[in-house]
């Protein structure tokens, strides 16, 4: 190896700015989560809420003129908000998923060129302040386009966060800080449940959480003035300028050896997004559906409880995975997953005893998937390309996610609001996993320091 080509040193994080680094991705994290949850828990009573003000068009009974009906007329309103209600939180969660891909595609590059830390604090700053704006939206149309513009940054803050926290801390247990990394976003969400759960999310008061939403840009202006940047991020920087490369990251990533490695992790990050945005994530409008008149706070329960199983699955996902091999760790998950959404779509109600319960239990084993993505996609991928290759992995199967969201939107719409119907069908999507997770590769004994 000549001088030329000689990792330049740089030197370690201290301690304090370890630490700074892991509670910075931990928070970052945790408050997308927060936005990941808003149309989960509010997109019933924003629907209803458009409705009454005239912003969406009500349903005639068959046997009215097809002259528009009165907003005092409760039955049109129901009769429009049964069809509305599955098709806005399709049209919501698409545009948050399709958000979030551009916004890692975008803020992975950054990230890569620019550097973790300002990436990340940016991408804080991005979803917070368009979050903010949720507030004075006006029409059904202006909301969606603002889920978009804030999902933006929570697709930015996951690869740049896991990119540095997993160089930052590179000489401890991996497992167990993907799985820091990985459960930060259901503890955000259980937390926006308890919100909800003290102070329920109606059509007359759901504007309220957006202002909580807006709340981390304190965060993301604390990133950018105190968090210190990776030292491997730093020296891959150096090495590029004494040899004169400049990196073409995305045309690496999409072009051989890599382009391989880029399409399995898009797939292996597309099933369990597809099965939470579009499974599970079903099972809260589902309990405001059969609940939500009699208790208002039931849609907020059935959140805390999908989250809180997932806060632990998630938590030891890359412990799991240490333990049982990535790929079968990948392939159990997606069995089990399969099995327990088919019982709860087939078998139960948001009305029985053990409903609960099994959504607890499907969070658990559904979201060890969010464990296990942070150990696995840095590792495929060599320094240059980590945060782009790992935010495209992630992100890019948004894409793929948020056409079937509208798919399992128009399904349930289709079925009249049966969410059970639509589930059963829409939870197959585990038993791909199970299948892709055979063409990909073992990653167990990488080196991320490796550039």
């Amino acid at each position: 190896m000549t001088a030329a080509t000689t990792m330049p040193a740089v030197g370690p994080l201290s301690r304090n700015g370890r630490y700074l680094v892991l509670s910075a991705a931990f928070l970052g994290w945790l408050f997308s989560g927060v936005q990941m949850s808003l149309m989960n828990l509010a997109s019933r009573s924003a629907t209803e809420d458009f409705i009454r003000a005239n912003q969406l068009p009500l349903i005639p009974h068959s046997g009215e003129s097809q002259t528009e009906p009165t907003l005092a007329d409760e039955a049109a309103v129901k009769r429009t908000l049964s069809r509305e209600s599955p098709r806005w939180f399709s049209y919501y969660n698409s545009a948050f998923l399709l958000g979030a891909a551009l916004g890692g595609l975008t803020f992975g590059w950054l990230g890569d060129r620019a550097g973790r830390v300002r990436s990340m604090g940016i991408s804080i700053l991005w979803y917070s302040f368009f979050a903010g704006l949720g507030y004075v939206t006006r029409s059904p149309e202006q909301l969606l386009c603002l889920r978009f513009a804030s999902a933006m940054g929570v697709g930015g803050m996951w690869p740049t966060g896991v990119a540095l926290a997993a160089e930052a801390w590179d000489d401890v247990s991996r497992p167990m800080l993907s799985g820091l990394i990985g459960t930060a976003a259901n503890v955000g969400i259980v937390l926006m449940g308890i919100v909800g759960y003290v102070t329920p999310i109606t059509m007359s008061s759901w504007r309220w959480i957006m202002l909580v939403a807006a709340a981390p840009v304190i965060l993301g202006v604390f990133v950018l003035v105190f968090v210190p940047e990776s030292p491997t991020w730093l020296a891959a920087r150096e090495k590029r300028r004494s040899t004169g490369d400049s990196p073409r990251i995305l045309r690496d990533l999409f072009r051989p050896p890599l382009l391989k490695l880029t399409l399995l992790g898009i797939a292996l990050g597309a099933i369990p997004l597809l099965g939470g945005w579009g499974v599970t994530a079903w099972l809260i409008p589902w309990s405001d559906q059969v609940l939500g008149a009699i208790d208002p706070k039931a849609k907020a329960f059935t959140s805390i409880m999908r989250a809180g199983g997932g806060s632990i699955g998630s938590l030891i996902g890359g412990w799991v995975a240490n333990l049982c091999g990535r790929r079968l760790t990948y392939f159990l998950i997606s069995l089990l997953t399969v099995i327990t959404s088919e019982i709860i779509y087939f078998n139960l109600t948001p009305d029985d005893a053990l409903f609960s319960t099994m959504v607890f239990v499907v969070g658990f084993i559904s979201t060890v998937f969010f464990g296990w993505l942070p150990l696995y996609l840095p590792e495929m991928f060599p320094t240059h390309t980590r945060a782009s290759g790992s935010g495209i992995s992630f992100n890019f199967g948004r894409i793929l996610t948020a056409v079937g969201v509208l798919g399992t939107g128009a399904l349930t719409a289709w079925f009249g609001e049966d969410y059970a119907a639509a589930g059963r069908v829409t939870s197959l999507i585990y038993a791909f996993g199970m299948l892709v997770i055979l063409f990909a590769p073992d990653t167990s004994k990488r080196n991320l320091k490796d550039v």
